[in-house]
């Protein structure tokens, strides 16, 4: 065990269900989620949203969220910007992989998306994960395959997506979504 670790704080679910404000907690280590999203997060967070739930019209079982409790372990529960979940939720909070999970970028969060994140959704085997990064206006997809993510596209050129391994095969359009 690290010096770090043996002297940090360590909390559980029944800790962060007291705390006020916006968390997530991985593996025991408290993240505050504030201050609140910039307006450009925002915009693309309700773009994408839109989009998602456009694709899933005709479709019964899939459904999409924004930030909800996903309690993966006793120390860890992550708020994912945006998640699509086909399978129905009966407890208060998700415990168990959705299909699709959404991480909209920002300078505080970046490196904890592409890092703790990215790896904590492929030991969940989320089938897709989408990056989108409005600094940069770009969009990347990744698909778990052979136990781990592959990227299969960044900005998709074409006019829509399929995201073939989900219950509904959602064809979404991701382009301009920035405007």
């Amino acid at each position: 065990m690290s010096i770090a670790a043996k002297y940090r704080p360590y909390y559980t679910y029944d800790d962060y269900c007291q705390w006020e404000g916006r968390w997530e907690l991985i593996e025991g280590m408290p993240y505050a989620m504030s201050p609140a999203p910039v307006p450009d997060h925002q915009r693309v967070c309700v773009r994408l949203c839109l989009r998602l739930e456009q694709a899933l019209e005709h479709c019964k079982k899939c459904k999409v969220y924004l930030p909800i409790d996903w309690k993966l372990t006793e120390d860890t529960v992550v708020q994912p910007d945006i998640l699509i979940v086909c399978k129905p939720i009966n407890k208060k909070f998700l415990d168990f992989a959705p299909d699709l999970v959404v991480e909209i970028l920002s300078p505080s969060t970046a490196s904890k998306d592409r890092g703790e994140k990215m790896e904590l959704y492929q030991s969940q085997k989320v089938k897709y994960y989408l990056i989108a990064d409005p600094k940069f206006k770009k969009i990347e997809i990744y698909q778990f395959v052979n136990n781990q993510y592959q990227p299969v596209a960044v900005n998709p050129d074409k006019q829509t997506f399929i995201f073939e391994e989900t219950d509904c095969k959602p064809e979404v359009n991701l382009l301009n979504i920035w405007e």
